[in-house]
C-alpha cells in the first residue's frame, strides 16, 4: 500500500527514541497522525511523561491505555524494581528486559484502536539491524501480524517499520534529517533504568544509543 499524503496513522508510541523518531517521520507522510501509548507499570515509568510532553509541545494526539495485566503476567527487570537489568546477555537466553509479547500486545491494541477510526496505518519503531535479543522486534514477526490482523478483523492494515533496517548511527541521521535531533537527544527516555535524556550510561539501551550517537557523530555530523 502506497502512503497517502491525505492518509491517518497511528504510532505505537513510547516516548523513547525509536519511537519519537517514527512519530516525527509519520508526521512528514502522513495529514494527521495519533500516537498512542501503554501503562504497564513499568519500572521506567516517566517514559509516558516524556510521551506526554512531547504529544503536548509539537501537537500530537495522545493516548494513554491501560496495560496492566502485561505486568502481572510478565514479571521481568522492567517490570520488576527487585529484578536489575541484565548488563550482558547470555548466548543461550533472551535478555531479562524482554517482556513477553509486549509488541504482539502493542499492535493488537492499536490495530482495535486504529479501525474504531477507520484508520488503516500502523506504524512501530522495531529494529531487526538494532535486534537486541527480542524476537518481536523481528521483520518476520511484523509481517506475521499484520496478516493475522487483517484475518482478525476483515480490514486491510498497513505496519510501518521506518527502523527495521536501519543502526542507531542512521537512526540518529533520520533524525537529524527530519530537524528533531535535539528532541530526540533531550526529551526522550530509552534507559532502562529510566533516567531521561543521555541515561545511565550502563543499562544495554543506553550503551546502544550512545554508540549509536557517536558513530552518528563521526560519520555524519564532523563531516559538516
Amino acid at each position: 500500500m502506497d502512503i497517502m499524503n491525505n492518509e491517518k496513522a497511528v504510532v505505537v508510541f513510547s516516548g523513547g527514541q525509536d519511537s519519537t523518531t517514527c512519530l516525527f517521520w509519520a508526521k512528514k507522510k502522513f495529514k494527521e497522525v495519533i500516537a498512542v501509548s501503554f501503562d504497564y507499570n513499568q519500572k521506567h515509568k516517566l517514559e509516558l511523561e516524556c510521551a506526554k510532553k512531547i504529544c503536548k509541545e509539537y501537537g500530537f494526539e495522545h493516548h494513554i491505555l491501560d496495560l496492566s495485566l502485561l505486568n502481572q503476567l510478565a514479571p521481568n527487570s522492567l517490570t520488576r524494581v527487585d529484578i536489575k537489568v541484565d548488563k550482558k546477555q547470555e548466548d543461550d537466553k533472551l535478555p531479562n528486559s524482554f517482556v513477553d509479547g509486549r509488541n504482539l500486545l502493542f499492535l493488537s491494541f492499536v490495530a482495535i484502536f486504529a479501525k474504531q477510526r477507520n484508520i488503516r496505518n500502523i506504524v512501530t519503531g522495531v529494529s531487526e539491524s538494532d535486534f537486541s535479543g527480542y524476537p518481536d522486534c523481528r521483520d518476520v514477526f511484523i509481517k506475521s501480524t499484520n496478516v493475522t490482523l487483517n484475518l482478525a478483523m476483515d480490514y486491510q492494515f498497513e505496519i510501518y517499520t521506518p527502523l527495521m533496517w536501519i543502526n542507531k548511527a542512521q537512526t540518529w541521521k533520520m533524525a537529524y534529517d527530519l530537524g528533531v535531533l535535539d528532541i530526540i537527544k533531550n526529551e526522550t527516555l530509552t534507559c532502562y533504568n529510566g533516567i531521561k535524556g543521555e541515561g545511565c550510561n550502563d543499562c544495554p539501551a543506553c550503551k546502544l544509543r550512545s554508540r549509536g550517537y557517536l558513530e552518528f557523530e563521526n560519520l555524519y555530523l564532523n563531516k559538516n
